[in-house]
């Protein structure tokens, strides 16, 4: 695959309260909430720039104006800098440590919009066959080069990637490669089939499949069309994934932080 193909936009989903994750999201959006004295929304990007995605689409909601401050400060927060006060406040930076060369869109998709239609307007922003998706509270150690070819090798509207975290159970049905069923909450305990751990990849024209509808959840009605008409492919990782649901789960990554960050794959 050659480089060009990495260049496809990723939408991050931004937008949520995190009401179990309340003693971090009282006062800002849950991708804000840190691993390392960084944002998760951060890990989520570095692991996408490290296979060369770096054309970021924040679809924003709860408290979004922390994540547009952060990237308006974003050089300036992670450097030594002078600041001449007489000189209308002009900026001298001293050092070069920033190596993130992203671009990243932030596009307001409502506090109280559902993932659907987060989708469905931070894709007026997508000019590429096809783009990428994932939320915004959970690190993996996901192969995405090889989940892009995934996709474009079995030719269909969408892919989702299937996770299998401990003591988890499935609300995906598949069928081979195929989602038979989307679940939007696990239904039956004995089924040990993959969960959505998100990391998406669609064709453009699934944006057509999402109403024009601020309740419209991405884990609904869109998904099951797709599985309706045998458009949604499962790419199978049976590696690191880790959610952020809960304030133990945050306390949880910070201390793989500590001992062994496994989804750190960049320098």
């Amino acid at each position: 695959m050659s480089k060009s193909h990495y260049s496809i936009p990723v939408i991050i989903l931004c937008g949520g309260m995190g009401t179990r994750l309340r003693e971090e999201t009282e006062y800002k959006p849950k991708p804000m909430v840190e691993i390392g004295g960084k944002p998760i929304l951060w890990h989520i990007m570095k692991h996408y720039a490290h296979y060369g995605f770096k054309d970021f689409i924040l679809a924003l909601g709860y408290k979004g104006n922390v994540i547009r401050d952060y990237f308006l400060n974003y050089y300036t927060n992670n450097s030594d800098f002078t600041i001449s006060l007489g000189e209308g406040g002009k900026i001298k930076h001293h050092n070069d440590c920033i190596k993130d060369d992203w671009t990243v869109t932030l596009v307001e998709t409502g506090a109280d919009s559902m993932t659907g239609y987060r989708v469905k307007l931070a894709g007026k922003y997508v000019d590429d066959e096809n783009f990428m998706v994932t939320y915004g509270d959970a690190v993996a150690n996901v192969d995405l080069h090889k989940l892009l070819e995934f996709h474009t090798s079995h030719g269909l509207m969408g892919t989702v990637t299937g996770v299998y975290p401990p003591s988890r159970f499935g609300d995906l049905e598949t069928s081979g490669e195929k989602v038979t069923r989307f679940y939007e909450k696990v239904k039956d305990e004995n089924r040990q089939e993959p969960i959505n751990g998100g990391y998406f990849v669609f064709k453009k024209e699934f944006l057509e499949m999402i109403p024009d509808d601020p309740s419209i959840d991405l884990e609904r009605m869109p998904m099951t069309r797709l599985t309706e008409k045998s458009q949604l492919a499962v790419y199978r990782h049976k590696g690191f994934w880790q959610c952020m649901d809960t304030y133990r789960d945050s306390q949880l990554l910070e201390k793989m932080w500590k001992d062994n960050p496994v989804w750190k794959i960049w320098e």
